[in-house]
């Protein structure tokens, strides 16, 4: 071979040649963010939907306070009157197993029509909700204490609301404090429905509101805000309200392990 022929570039393989591929006809593969995503990066602007999520969680559990405690004071009411009359016992039974089974839900359409849209329906259904499980569960601790811690109080000179303070309520204790539990749980997702789904608390804020609104302007991070919320503030109260008082007495008194 000559120096002539070493100096002409000898042409390529067609499979070893590299063409000019215009990128841009396949599109940009990393594209910048938008500015929505951009903002919501921002570790101030998720705090705020965090915060927006608690204001309205506030006013649920302002609501479900006033139901809950309407409840059991209720449930309180009706279980000494069972337990000190036969007729308040039969009247209890009855009323239990007839309305225990009803989803307070269901009587949400009733509650408006007779209070409206406001607390006053939110309240009703909760009452509902709360009312007659813990009823249902006091009543059968009652029922399960001892004729001994009985006999013991009656010949203490203990009657009426004194013998169920001092003698029934300690030794059902258990009972009473797992009738709370389940009202806790059924008030708090009887709330979270009738605000989700009725808009019962309207434009006055709520959790289930907070949601509702957020899923009908696409507000995704803000719904998940909110079903997040609901799911903390359900294990707060679970895992911590609750198992103190555990703790502090069924627990501490030797009556549970």
């Amino acid at each position: 071979m000559t120096d002539i022929s070493r100096a002409i570039p000898q042409p390529r393989r067609p499979e070893f040649v590299r063409e000019n591929i215009d990128r841009g006809a396949f599109g940009v593969v990393e594209k910048p963010l938008t500015a929505w995503e951009r903002i919501y990066n921002v570790g101030a602007v998720r705090k705020l939907f965090i915060l927006a999520a608690l204001a309205g969680a506030g006013y649920s559990i302002k609501v479900l306070l006033m139901g809950y405690a309407a409840g059991i004071g209720l449930a309180a009411l009706l279980t000494v009157v069972a337990i000190t009359s036969r007729i308040g016992n039969d009247f209890l039974e009855t009323m239990t197993s007839m309305l225990n089974p009803l989803p307070a839900i269901a009587l949400l359409p009733l509650a408006l029509i007779w209070f409206g849209l406001g607390n006053a329906s939110l309240v009703f259904v909760l009452i509902h909700s709360v009312l007659w499980p813990v009823a249902l569960n006091t009543h059968s601790g009652f029922l399960a204490v001892s004729t001994t811690l009985r006999m013991v109080g009656r010949n203490a000179g203990l009657t009426g609301l004194r013998y169920v303070i001092t003698v029934l309520m300690p030794a059902a204790f258990p009972s009473i404090l797992t009738g709370m539990k389940i009202g806790w749980a059924f008030a708090w997702r009887t709330l979270i429905a009738a605000e989700l789904v009725f808009g019962v608390s309207s434009s006055s804020g709520g959790l289930g509101w907070f949601i509702y609104v957020n899923k009908n302007d696409l507000e995704i991070p803000n719904v998940f805000a909110g079903l997040f919320t609901v799911i903390l503030i359900g294990l707060f109260v679970e895992n911590v309200i609750f198992r103190n008082v555990e703790l502090k007495t069924v627990r501490k008194w030797g009556m549970q392990t």
